[in-house]
């Protein structure tokens, strides 16, 4: 019973006592301490005691593509923990290859009567999807929220990361390091974030380098898989083409710009840099700690949480973007350019957090 009052107490954020008060029905305790207390049974699968059996606020569904990529539990836990607190049960549905797709899940969780949905990169983020099934869904009068991916098409509140700002962050650190050949691996070119990467980074190697965007974009950006093995792929492409520093989309493909690296023999980060992107749990303890943009998780979660309670409360946020800023992360996998080394840099760099 200790370890199980421990659980509900650290899930919701309260003092052991002020638990166990609420499951013995005591007086003295804040209704919206109640309800984290009863949500956090909820959550962690406890049986409420028989006479606190009363509706939570609510369910509200959270729809992601996968879990393998630590990004997504992250931002899992940062939705669940925060809808949480204010007394909702979040109900984590996610797609898996040969699994339920997002319709599938979409009706399973309208079925079961949740009070709203927050999506994960979805659909929504895919410029070739239809966003028609968005329009039914406003039309059941589900409310609901889209996280990383925009479409004009969907009248939604959206939360994104400033994807090319991200870019702009990450060039410019290796252009300070005096690389000039620089490769971006990254998804399917049809998905929105994409696309705004590649902006962002051949704006940037325009700007700071006097690069033809075409010619960036046709030599210097390779499309892969959001995976270990997509990362390896593309990365192999650009060491080819006599790259020196090399930035990826997320984490995970950076792991394995890594890896490709090493099967050609070389060094990270002295004969090629790599960037990463997200800022995953763990990340900073890999072989070399993962040089990375840092995704604002915990700001993009606690946003998403707060405009679907303001949606399913009736006073419905802006259907616009709201975007929030990452931030350059400095570790081990990036240094100076090969045959760089040694000399005065002659580049400025925008601040940047050393770690």
């Amino acid at each position: 019973m200790t370890a199980r009052l421990a659980d509900i107490a650290a899930q919701a954020g309260v003092s052991e006592a002020t638990v166990s008060r609420v499951l013995n029905g005591k007086p003295g305790v804040a209704s919206t301490t109640r309800q984290s207390v009863l949500a956090a049974l909820d959550v962690l699968g406890y049986e409420r005691p028989v006479r606190l059996r009363q509706r939570s606020a609510g369910l509200v569904g959270l729809i992601t593509p996968e879990l393998e990529n630590p990004i997504f539990p992250a931002l899992a836990q940062v939705i669940g923990q925060a809808l949480t607190r204010q007394g909702y049960t979040p109900v984590l549905a996610t797609q898996t290859p040969g699994g339920s797709t997002e319709d599938e899940l979409t009706e399973m969780l309208v079925d079961r009567g949740v009070s709203g949905i927050i999506y994960v990169s979805g659909l929504h983020a895919d410029t070739t999807a239809d966003m028609q099934r968005y329009e039914q869904l406003r039309a059941q009068g589900v409310p609901f929220v889209l996280v990383d991916g925009f479409s004009p098409k969907v009248q939604a509140p959206f939360i994104s990361p400033d994807d090319r700002a991200a870019m702009q962050l990450a060039v410019t650190h290796l252009v300070s390091l005096g690389h000039t050949r620089i490769g971006l691996a990254l998804g399917p070119k049809r998905f929105v974030p994409v696309q705004r990467k590649i902006e962002g980074f051949v704006r940037t190697m325009q700007d700071l380098l006097g690069l033809s965007p075409d010619d960036v974009e046709e030599r210097l950006v390779q499309h892969s898989l959001y995976t270990l093995e997509g990362g390896q792929a593309a990365t192999s492409a650009l060491i080819a083409r006599d790259c020196t520093a090399i930035v990826c989309a997320s984490d995970m493909m950076a792991l394995g710009a890594i890896r490709a690296a090493r099967q050609q023999g070389l060094e990270v980060p002295d004969d090629i840099s790599v960037v990463g992107f997200d800022d995953s749990p763990l990340i900073a303890f890999t072989d070399p700690p993962l040089t990375t943009i840092r995704k604002p998780v915990p700001a993009m979660g606690q946003a998403a949480v707060r405009t679907i309670l303001e949606e399913i409360g009736g006073t419905p946020a802006p259907h616009s973007e709201f975007v929030f800023m990452p931030e350059l992360v400095v570790r081990g996998s990036t240094a100076s350019a090969p045959g760089e080394r040694g000399r005065p840099q002659g580049h400025t760099v925008h601040p940047q957090r050393a770690q």
